[in-house]
């Protein structure tokens, strides 16, 4: 396997305010066979807020296991939620996918698919993407000429509306405190769908935690009536973050490869450098990070509160090991097969 990172900005290209030295990027993972394979870009969730590592390189390896050279896209996210992020997440991901095109002979998957796929506020970008993408103009005339349509988005317990069911942590992070009604209608994705959006494979659990699951019915219900080619799975059990359920995912088996800007923009807040932080936000980020941050102090979307649950005799709570954890979730775990079923028909 040939594994590296590119920045997919370059200088004077990228110009978010509130990016404490960060410059999103993507790291490869590609097979060195010789052969040309299909494409696959995760862009991991976090609110808009962090880009979590438990949703980067787990599923990767799922999809570069199947024969996928794969790609972890870092983009733009504020855990400060001072500077709004506004388009920048979705001009992250439409350079993304340019940038990979536009190498699609150096990077092995010339003449093949490139496909997304998005957790959570994730999905949300890919999707934003996948409704919006003749809007996005490149400042690079050489990648603006290029599509920013992917071939297909797979939507994880997607953050679809920034309505009523939305995820409202999400939705400020991206438009601001106050969600401007033109913004909320421009991000609500479930209104732009269009005929020329690309096949969509959705899934969540109906019992989501932090994620209403109307979400992805709103999404699945726009792209029924515009005749788009998708799938739609609704496990009846799974807390919010179940990226993919294996045993890597439950021992907490991932790197810190996508923590860069979160590192760095607390950093920066302590050291009384944030840009537009409220006395407020800072209080709440130096009580939320007092150590050197941790992934217990990360995960916003929680890999202990809805793992555990067998009790002993006498009533006590006693921890599942990994496999059992593995067990509970087996229906989830099998997403990954389903997709790839999905997007051998695209």
């Amino acid at each position: 396997m040939k594994s590296f990172r590119e920045n997919i900005w370059q200088e004077g290209e990228y110009t978010y305010r509130a990016a404490y030295g960060f410059t999103p990027n993507i790291r490869a993972y590609l097979h060195e066979d010789g052969a040309e394979h299909d494409c696959m870009i995760i862009v991991p969730g976090g609110g808009y807020c962090m880009v979590v590592s438990h949703e980067a390189e787990i599923p990767a390896m799922e999809f570069f296991d199947r024969g996928m050279n794969v790609f972890i896209l870092t983009y733009t996210a504020d855990i400060t939620m001072s500077v709004p992020l506004l388009y920048q997440p979705m001009n992250d991901a439409a350079r993304a996918l340019r940038f990979i095109r536009s190498r699609a002979e150096i990077y092995g998957i010339y003449g093949k698919k490139i496909f997304m796929c998005g957790f959570s506020a994730g999905a949300h970008v890919c999707g934003s993407l996948a409704v919006h993408h003749g809007d996005v103009k490149d400042p690079n005339p050489a990648y603006d000429q290029i599509s920013a349509r992917p071939d297909g988005v797979i939507l994880s317990y997607p953050v679809i509306t920034l309505g009523e069911f939305t995820h409202i942590y999400s939705a400020q992070a991206l438009i601001g405190r106050d969600l401007p009604e033109d913004l909320k209608e421009y991000f609500s994705l479930e209104k732009h769908v269009t005929e020329d959006t690309p096949p969509c494979f959705l899934w969540q659990t109906r019992d989501d935690n932090l994620v209403p699951v109307e979400n992805s019915y709103l999404f699945a219900k726009a792209l029924r009536e515009k005749g788009i080619y998708y799938a739609h799975y609704v496990f009846p059990t799974g807390f919010h973050g179940l990226s993919v359920p294996n045993e890597a995912f439950f021992k907490g088996e991932f790197s810190d490869s996508t923590m860069e800007q979160l590192e760095n923009a607390i950093e920066a807040v302590k050291a009384g450098k944030g840009i537009n932080v409220s006395p407020e936000r800072v209080a709440e980020l130096k009580a939320q990070f007092p150590d050197p941050v941790t992934e217990e102090a990360r995960a916003d979307e929680g890999l202990s509160d809805e793992t555990s649950g067998d009790t002993s005799q006498n009533g006590e709570e006693m921890p599942l090991s990994p496999a059992d954890k593995v067990k509970m979730y087996e229906d989830v775990a099998m997403w990954p097969d389903l997709a790839m079923t999905w997007m051998s028909r695209i």
